[in-house]
This record gives structure tokens, sequence and C-alpha cells, in this order.
């Protein structure tokens, strides 16, 4: 699966799948832009990081729509095979979305965790100071956490993660208005700008 983020506006990105056999879906505009790393950028890293495999982007992968994407319609479809399928993947969806509930709850945890950790460890001021604004909230959200996903969340998986975290937002930070970058899942390889499929 191929997820690519576009940046659509100064503080806009969308968020286009491409996920043979099943049909492709985006989420335009997509929730939580950043300049250094958007929301969903983020949730990627870290399921795939820890093998959510029945989080939003494992859902994604496995043909349903997470709630919040929506069928990429293609011209050449008649309208009633469109609405087949558009009732199907929202069928699918609900279905998986369902499966999900728990890996999707630890994502969003594990998610703003990781992001504290991250920009504690930035050498930017601005972003450490962030990070200590975030730092009661986070040790709230570690409060909630299971030990096992505490241990999952070790000191070695958020250097991992942080790792990550670096080297896409310095690819995605770069970005200009129109420009993309795209991200293979769960590998997290990012594809040379020729290589992103075009949108149809």
């Amino acid at each position: 699966m191929i997820l690519i983020f576009r940046r659509t506006g100064q503080r806009r990105y969308a968020v286009e799948v491409k996920r043979p056999p099943h049909p492709d879906v985006e989420m335009n505009p997509a929730p939580g832009y950043d300049a250094l790393m958007p929301h969903d950028l983020m949730h990627l890293v870290v399921e795939a990081q820890l093998g959510l495999t029945h989080g939003i982007f494992g859902q994604l992968a496995a043909g349903g729509d997470a709630g919040t994407f929506h069928l990429i319609m293609k011209q050449e479809w008649p309208s009633r095979t469109g609405a087949r399928i558009r009732r199907r993947l929202k069928t699918k969806g609900t279905a998986l979305l369902r499966a999900g509930r728990d890996d999707c709850a630890q994502s969003e945890r594990a998610t703003f965790i990781c992001w504290q950790e991250w920009l504690a460890r930035s050498q930017s001021a601005d972003r450490r100071a962030s990070a200590g604004s975030m730092a009661a909230q986070s040790k709230q959200v570690r409060d909630t956490a299971s030990l096992d996903e505490l241990h999952t969340l070790n000191h070695q998986k958020l250097d991992q993660i942080c790792r990550h975290l670096d080297r896409l937002s310095l690819s995605w930070s770069t970005l200009e208005v129109g420009q993309s970058i795209a991200v293979r899942w769960p590998d997290l390889a990012v594809l040379p700008r020729d290589a992103i499929p075009l949108h149809v």
C-alpha cells in the first residue's frame, strides 16, 4: 500500500491511498496539518513501528475506509458501479472499525506520547518548549496505557520511531504547495517523487 501525503494549501494537506486490489481512497482535507509532521503521517509511523495491524492504516490496507477516507471515483465507472463500490467500502469499513477499536485507541495514545518525545529531543528550543508544555498531558496519557503498551513503547522503540519521524519530517517540511511524498506501508520507505502514482 502506498500513502501519498500532498500539501494542498498553506496549512492544508490530503492523504491519498493506493492499495490494489482494493479501490483507492482519500481524505481531503486531512486533519492536523503541521509544517513539520502532519498528524496522519505521525500515526502512520507509530502504527507501522508498533505493529498495530488493526489501526487506521491496517484497516486501509485491508480494504476499509477507517471511518474518514472516501472513495476516489474513476471516470470510466458508471454511476451504479461507483455507488455499489462505495456501499461495499462503507460496510467493510464499519466492520473493520469495530474490530480495530482497541488498536486505534492505542494508536492515539502512542502517537501523542511519541509526538511529545520527538519534540523534546529536538535541537530547536521552540520545539523543546512545546514538548515541555505537553509533558503533563503526556504523563496523563501514559497513565491510561496498559503495562503491555508501555513495555512495547520502550526506549529502543522510541529511538526507532524518532529516527523515522526525523527522516519523514525532512521530506515533508521541504514540500511546496502541490507537491507530495509517497510512503510505503508498512516499511515506511519513501518513494521517489517521479514514482508517485498520479491521481486519476
